[in-house]
């Protein structure tokens, strides 16, 4: 076996238990191909990814049939949930700690200077708005 490196080759976790490297990514494009390889796992499917921000997230982005666990590996960041009657929540996540983003629940990440998180996304159906 072969180590990876999680920021450049997410896994996809399956039905049946599974677990996929996958491709490295490339950018937002990534993500279309990857709805081809694994949409027939439905809203079980779940990806792994690692991400590192020097600045705020341009856009929100909702996963629709399934919650999000997001684990902040390094520095820290403020999560901003909004949920579907408008009220909006604040979760600050050091080093060491997670938040859960619930299905139907837009979401956008807020650093000041750098972080790194791990997300383990049921992604089907995911939409995203501008800021």
């Amino acid at each position: 076996m072969t180590a990876h490196k999680l920021s450049d080759a997410f896994i996809h976790l399956g039905l049946g238990a599974t677990a996929e490297p996958q491709p490295p990514f490339d950018g937002m494009g990534w993500y279309a191909g990857y709805g081809a390889r694994h949409g027939n796992d439905g809203p079980e499917g779940r990806l792994v990814s690692q991400h590192t921000f020097t600045e705020g997230w341009d856009s929100w982005e909702m996963h629709p049939r399934g919650a999000e666990v997001v684990i902040c590996t390094h520095g820290a960041m403020v999560l901003t949930q909004e949920y579907p009657d408008g009220s909006r929540a604040q979760i600050a996540l050091s080093a060491g700690e997670y938040a859960i983003n619930p299905p139907g629940v837009w979401h956008i990440a807020d650093v000041e200077e750098s972080a790194t998180g791990i997300f383990i996304t049921a992604g089907e159906g995911t939409e995203h708005r501008p800021r």
